[in-house]
């Protein structure tokens, strides 16, 4: 029987969705207040609309009120740089700021993530969804007002070079970081310490605390006219708010021995 709010029919729970590049965090939380016929859906942890991959959603109050357990997990994410190419929101949503050579090889890159790695200082990018007076950072930099916030301490646990297209000059890395980590950021920083600028171009994050996309429902079987067969899906994959707090739990008191050693 489906874990259900007092007093309502509602469908409570945590679900993992793998949302497609191109749809706004808010229009995947939109779609599943329909699906689900529920108010109350919010997710742990925002993607851009670039990037794909797992965001955590919590349907009901039930599940709402530990959002800040689920946010608290390492992250995991697969990037792609674009060395060479600087842009205003460092991601490729931005102006092309400046375009510089790129001179360097898999051996200088790989001195260079190892050099990333650790404790750092990351300022909190103008277009971020990061609050000033209760309006997100980049509501106020489309209008021209840029928003610099204090400098907040992150953790980079693991940065590993993927592939490098030496042709394209693209850079695939896979990264282990903390809450709050702006991979943009961590792009901008690379590319800064390369010598050359670059920005992201494409993100997917592939997990959140325990939490991996491998669980996670295809986004897009929940788009257009998904309906009764959306919501089937995602009740089928509904995780009960009980399971998804001890996960969270468990994940927490054991990431000392995690991230001495992740996998």
């Amino acid at each position: 029987m489906s874990e259900v709010e007092a007093g309502t029919a509602e469908p409570v729970g945590v679900y993992l969705v793998d949302k497609p590049a191109g749809l706004s965090s808010f229009a995947v939380v939109r779609r599943l207040r329909w699906l689900l016929n529920i108010r109350k859906v919010g997710h742990a942890g925002t993607l851009d609309p670039f990037a794909s991959g797992l965001l955590l959603l919590c349907a009901g109050r039930t599940a709402t009120r530990h959002i800040e357990t689920f946010m608290a997990g390492t992250k995991r994410y697969l990037a792609r740089l674009q060395l060479g190419v600087e842009t205003s929101t460092q991601d490729p949503e931005g102006q092309v700021l400046s375009r510089q050579a790129v001179a360097v090889d898999t051996a200088a890159i790989r001195s260079c993530l190892a050099g990333m790695q650790g404790e750092q200082m990351q300022v909190p990018p103008a277009f971020s969804a990061l609050k000033h007076h209760g309006r997100p950072l980049y509501s106020y930099a489309r209008q021209g007002i840029y928003i610099e916030k204090a400098a907040r301490p992150v953790q980079i646990y693991r940065l590993e070079m993927l592939a490098y297209d030496d042709r394209r000059h693209e850079l695939d890395i896979a990264v282990t970081c903390s809450r709050g980590t702006y991979i943009r950021v961590l792009a901008g920083d690379i590319g800064t310490a390369l010598g050359c600028g670059a920005h992201l171009s494409a993100l997917r994050r592939t997990q959140s605390g325990p939490f991996g996309v491998g669980e996670a429902v295809d986004g897009r079987l929940l788009l257009g006219d998904a309906g009764e067969q959306g919501r089937a899906l995602l009740m089928a994959a509904r995780m009960p708010v009980a399971e998804a707090v001890l996960r969270a739990e468990r994940h927490r008191a054991d990431s000392r021995f995690q991230l001495a050693g992740i996998p």
